[in-house]
């Protein structure tokens, strides 16, 4: 991977995953991304930043108790299963397939599921004090 300059910030990249900086699995889940995400074209920023808390507050969205990884996508923010499975699209090999036969299942299904995992989520992979640190080879890529 090359290095990118900096995304200037008034013009936010099309698609921005928020997460959980502290989150062990989260931090997984952002560098599965970064393997599968051949176009590069997923940007990320932790929960816990100022961008995040800036990108929440253009789309009216309350940080309070946020218990859901955010994906904002040609400006339109998206939660929960829903979130998650939209990042699926924009990945390589068979997770886009996976990601959009899990869209035709019922939010009203897929979410609880998404909500027990999140709600467990630091009892079963652990937190930590800080945020991640990515490489310098995927930087440009971090809005924060």
């Amino acid at each position: 991977m090359t290095e990118k300059s900096p995304i200037p910030m008034t013009h936010p990249p099309e698609a921005i995953l928020l997460f959980d900086g502290v989150c062990h699995m989260c931090h997984s889940s952002v560098q599965f991304v970064l393997r599968h995400n051949d176009n590069e074209d997923v940007y990320f920023a932790s929960l816990q930043s100022e961008m995040a808390q800036k990108l929440l507050a253009t789309h009216g969205y309350s940080t309070v108790e946020l218990q859901s990884v955010v994906f904002i996508e040609d400006d339109r923010l998206y939660t929960k299963s829903d979130a998650a499975l939209r990042v699926g699209k924009k990945l390589n090999g068979g997770w886009r397939t996976f990601s959009l036969i899990g869209l035709a299942v019922p939010r009203f299904i897929r979410d609880p599921i998404y909500t027990w995992i999140a709600r467990n989520r630091y009892r079963w992979f652990g937190k930590s004090e800080q945020c991640l640190l990515p490489t310098p080879e995927v930087r440009a890529r971090f809005l924060d």
